[in-house]
C-alpha cells in the first residue's frame, strides 16, 4: 500500500489545490486589499472544496506573481496567517507549497504542521524568472534538521513554464531521485495550469519508480480522470475546480461535486 492511501485513506486520492489571494509585497496585492479579505476568500474555497468531497489540501500562494526564487519573509508570514486562522476547519490532510522557494516551503511546513509539501526541490530551470537552481542537499538538511521525519515531499518532475535543462528523460531523472533523495512522490504536469498531462509520460515515469507515488498534476477534469488515474496514484487538481474553468476565479461547489462523483465511480471500478 503506497503512503498516499494510508494518509488520505482512500485509493487514487485528489488533493485540491487552495490558491490564496495575493499577498502582502505582491505586486497584485493592491492599496486597499487586506489580510482579511484573504484570510475571507480562503476560508470560503476552503469550504466549497471540503464540502465538495475532496481528499486532500494543497495551499500555495499562487497568485503572488511573477514567482520569487528566494522569498520574502513577508510571504510564509502571510500564509502561515492564513493556514493558522483556518486551521481548525480544515479536516483533510493537508500540504503547502511556497512556489519556488522549496526551502521556505519546508520551514513553513514545519511552522504549521503540515502532512506534505510540493515544490521544485531538485535541478536547474529556466524560465520567464532566469536561471535558477535548487539545492536538494541543503533542503533535505533543513528538514532533517527540524525534525520532520514524517513530512512527505511531492517533487516537480516537470514544473509549469519552465525548462529543466537537464537533458536526461524524465524518467531517468525520477530513477536518480529515486536513488539520491528518495523522494515521496513525482508530480508530472503540462506546460501551464489546467493543461493536459501526456497520460504515457506518466506511465513511463510510474514503471520507472517502483513505490514512488506518482501524481497528475495538471488538466484532470471529469472526462479525463479515469484515463489519467490509470497511470498516476493520485491528483492534484486546482483550475478545474474553479468558476468557469477560469483559473482567476474562486472554486465553484458543484464543478468539486461533479469530478469526486466521477473519481468515486472509478474507484468502484477498481475495487471490484
Amino acid at each position: 500500500m503506497l503512503w498516499t492511501e494510508k494518509l488520505f485513506k482512500v485509493n487514487k486520492p485528489i488533493i485540491a489545490m487552495l490558491h490564496l489571494k495575493p499577498l502582502p509585497g505582491d505586486p497584485l496585492f493592491k492599496h486597499g486589499d487586506t489580510m482579511r479579505e484573504v484570510v475571507r476568500y480562503a476560508r470560503q474555497d476552503l469550504q466549497a472544496l471540503q464540502e465538495g468531497g475532496v481528499d486532500g489540501i494543497l495551499i500555495s500562494n499562487e497568485f503572488s506573481l511573477p514567482y520569487e526564487r528566494k522569498m520574502s519573509f513577508i510571504t510564509p508570514a502571510s500564509m502561515a496567517r492564513v493556514i493558522g486562522e483556518l486551521m481548525s476547519e480544515i479536516h483533510v490532510p493537508f500540504g503547502v507549497d511556497c512556489i519556488s522557494d522549496g526551502l521556505a516551503t519546508i520551514e513553513l511546513a514545519a511552522a504549521v504542521n503540515a502532512d506534505f509539501v510540493r515544490g521544485t526541490f531538485s535541478g536547474v530551470y529556466v524560465g520567464d524568472g532566469g536561471i535558477y537552481n535548487n539545492d536538494i542537499s541543503q533542503l533535505l538538511r533543513r528538514k532533517a534538521a527540524l525534525q520532520l521525519d514524517d513530512l512527505k515531499m511531492l517533487y516537480f518532475l516537470n514544473p509549469e513554464s519552465d525548462m529543466n535543462l537537464d537533458t536526461r528523460k524524465l524518467s531517468s531523472i525520477a530513477k536518480s531521485l529515486i536513488f539520491k533523495a528518495k523522494p515521496d512522490g513525482f508530480c508530472i504536469s503540462a506546460s501551464a495550469a489546467g493543461a493536459e498531462v501526456d497520460s504515457e509520460l506518466m506511465k513511463l515515469v510510474k514503471e520507472a519508480s517502483e513505490e514512488t507515488a506518482v501524481l497528475c498534476n495538471t488538466g484532470v477534469r471529469p472526462d479525463s480522470v479515469r484515463e489519467k488515474l490509470q497511470y498516476a496514484d493520485a491528483a492534484v487538481i486546482g483550475t478545474y475546480f474553479k468558476y468557469d474553468g477560469y483559473l482567476f476565479n474562486s472554486v465553484d461547489k458543484e464543478r468539486v461535486l461533479k469530478l469526486m462523483e466521477a473519481v468515486r465511480e472509478y474507484r468502484k471500478i477498481l475495487e471490484q
